[in-house]
């Protein structure tokens, strides 16, 4: 048998499995008689002793050079709603550099929560490597992983002590741009409205260094934990009207926790720029679209897309994280 070589038989693969050769073609054909584990087993061991079988059995009704899958772990309990315009416009970037490279993609029905559903998500699958949006709570478990000879890849922020490639923006930076051009602006109480996973987290801490820097005291009452949603950061804001707390800047971990923002303040008769300057964090589509029309720090998710399925799929991987350099892009609804 001629190992890492692309001779290896089906026999071959057969025999190393310890099962029959019936059972491992089967396995390679995803037949729903063969086990996960066994699968798992068989798909490894074609992988790693460089069998062709995505070539013969392709993984989509068209055959390709070869696929990526995508999977969202779960935040806080949910999985992550494929629904969200940021990850509409990232998973159409992986998709153009996967057809870019002949190269088919699927987005898994699948939420990981836990090591195990990792390396179900991860194994089950004859994909080329796997592209994780977001590590959510998971950054130990993806530690782990990287221990194995998994294939795969996370979009989001570079953690401490990480063993795992992954493509994130700069997300610290790009937190203290957005405060820091509110704080230009003449904003003095400057809200952030944000949730707890590690990109906002950096984000959040990027504002409280702008507000160090440009000599404006930080008030634990203007960090608000909201989802990256719309409607529960317009409700954030219409509470803290109610309650009488006083703000005039907003920066917002994203697009949609900034648009929900200023519908609370137009709702409430408040005029944005005049009264109260808001910016978000993206830069999608929306952001363009909306009135007044976002400033927003912008996550180039076209280069994202590029370098997750090229990390993937080039013959060498490229084990090393990148940090994606963000840009403020001012609109209308900080005046200027």
């Amino acid at each position: 048998m001629a190992i890492g070589t692309g001779t290896t038989r089906l026999e071959d693969l057969a025999a190393l499995a310890g099962v029959s050769v019936s059972t491992a073609s089967r396995a390679l054909n995803d037949h729903p008689a063969i086990s996960t584990r066994t699968k798992q087993k068989i798909w490894s061991l074609a992988r790693d002793h460089d069998y062709p079988f995505r070539r013969h059995m392709p993984t989509g009704p068209i055959g390709a050079e070869g696929s990526v899958a995508i999977v969202t772990p779960h935040l806080r309990g949910r999985a992550l709603p494929l629904s969200h315009p940021f990850f509409l416009e990232l998973l159409a970037s992986i998709g153009e550099a996967a057809r870019a490279r002949s190269c088919d993609f699927t987005v898994s029905h699948t939420a990981p929560a836990n090591y195990d559903d990792l390396v179900l998500a991860a194994t089950t699958s004859r994909a080329n490597g796997v592209i994780f949006l977001g590590q959510s709570m998971l950054h130990d478990e993806l530690n782990q992983l990287a221990e194995t000879n998994t294939r795969f890849i996370v979009w989001g922020a570079q953690m401490p002590k990480q063993h795992y490639c992954s493509v994130g923006s700069d997300n610290l930076l790009g937190g203290r741009r957005a405060t820091a051009h509110l704080a230009r602006l003449g904003r003095k109480r400057i809200m952030f409205l944000g949730s707890t996973d590690p990109e906002a987290m950096l984000r959040r801490r990027g504002y409280r260094e702008a507000l160090a820097e440009c000599g404006l005291d930080f008030d634990p009452e203007l960090i608000v934990p909201v989802d990256f949603e719309m409607e529960p950061a317009e409700d954030a804001v219409s509470r803290l009207q109610r309650r009488g707390v006083q703000f005039d800047g907003i920066v917002a971990s994203s697009d949609l926790i900034a648009l929900g923002a200023i519908r609370a303040l137009q709702r409430a008769g408040l005029s944005v720029p005049a009264d109260v300057s808001v910016v978000g964090y993206d830069d999608m589509l929306l952001a363009r679209l909306s009135t007044p029309a976002l400033t927003t720090v912008r996550q180039d998710t076209q280069e994202a897309g590029r370098i997750l399925v090229s990390r993937l799929l080039d013959p060498v991987p490229d084990t090393r994280s990148e940090l994606l350099p963000t840009n403020l892009i001012v609109r209308e609804s900080c005046g200027a």
